[in-house]
């Protein structure tokens, strides 16, 4: 399909504008259905007054359900930005702070272990999840090497 220029008149200000061989192949490619409606400085106008109106769902008019419930643990009515599910535990902020700055960390254990399986051996690395493991002992990789796949 070969594109050619075409002129196209701006819906905002009623100016004429062109709509590029490169454009229209961009909107093929993409699929897009419809010609562009704005010139380039109107398109540009009318994208800046909107990030000037603010930015997230509140700016486009969708509102954040709060929901009135009780902190499960001191008992204070507070509101959430959720609709509890049953069974859960709900905090309030002092509460849900003060529990994630008291979680305990995890700590990293790395057990290493031979098993032999018939006539194979296997080499087993169990580690606890953290971000550091401790690196495999070269015995323990030559001996992994060694054996015979299964």
């Amino acid at each position: 399909m070969e594109f050619v220029d075409r002129l196209l008149t701006c819906a905002d200000c009623g100016g004429e504008f062109i709509f590029t061989a490169g454009e229209q192949l961009f909107f093929f490619d993409k699929q897009f259905k419809n010609d562009p409606k704005r010139c380039k400085p109107c398109k540009s106008r009318r994208a800046g007054v909107a990030a000037r109106a603010g930015a997230g769902p509140a700016a486009a008019g969708i509102s954040r359900t709060e929901t009135r419930t009780t902190c499960s643990e001191c008992g204070i009515e507070t509101t959430v930005p959720f609709k509890p599910t049953q069974g859960r535990p709900v905090l309030c902020r002092a509460c849900f702070q003060t529990k994630r700055v008291a979680a305990p960390t995890v700590t990293t254990t790395t057990t290493t272990a031979l098993a032999i399986a018939g006539n194979s051996t296997t080499a087993l690395v169990v580690a606890a999840a953290t971000a550091e493991l401790a690196p495999i002992s070269a015995e323990l990789m030559a001996a992994a090497a060694r054996a015979p796949q299964v």
